[in-house]
């Protein structure tokens, strides 16, 4: 049995630098096995600046970076006042709990794409340097261990990505592992 999840995608943003924040797109092409079309973050390997030093034939799991709108939400209740892209995710979604969802989640969005949990992104030193003490406040909003900062996927075919895109979850019955950190 499958149970689906809707919700909507709320902004899409790439940079082909590798800067903190991306900036808002009116839309992005997702390929397959890459990622972002023309985003720093896509590729085969791992595109994390300091793992791809240490590591650069690491498989890349973060191909594609996804947060929920409502993170922005609660961080604004501690004063912060963040906007869609400014914490360097690809696709903003609405109505999707992705830091509960279980490892291998498939989410398609709009008519063509799908993408995949992988896994979910630790803040890291950067996020201070963006707003002092944020990185705190995101991790204290977290449900469970880290997964505050929701970037998770895998990148599918997708012609058309923009604002006010479906975003379905489907979710299956059986065996499933919670997210694990990257």
């Amino acid at each position: 049995m499958r149970h689906t999840v809707e919700g909507a995608v709320v902004a899409v943003a790439a940079d082909s630098g590798h800067r903190f924040s991306k900036p808002v797109q009116d839309h992005i092409t997702l390929v397959k096995g890459h990622g972002v079309d023309g985003d720093a973050h896509a590729g085969q390997y791992v595109r994390h600046r300091y793992l791809a030093r240490r590591h650069p034939c690491l498989p890349n799991l973060c191909q594609v970076h996804l947060i929920p709108s409502e993170l922005f939400a609660t961080v604004r209740e501690a004063g912060y006042d963040i906007a869609p892209g400014q914490l360097g995710e690809n696709i903003t979604t609405a109505g999707l709990d992705l830091e509960k969802m279980p490892l291998g989640t498939r989410i398609e969005l709009g008519p063509t794409a799908v993408v995949e949990l992988t896994g979910l992104r630790t803040p890291c030193v950067l996020i201070d340097r963006f707003r002092t003490g944020l990185k705190r406040q995101v991790l204290s909003s977290a449900k469970t261990d880290l997964h505050s900062m929701r970037r998770p996927g895998r990148g599918a075919s997708w012609r058309t990505g923009e604002a006010g895109d479906c975003a379905r979850v489907i979710l299956s019955d059986g065996c499933q592992k919670p997210l694990p950190s990257l």
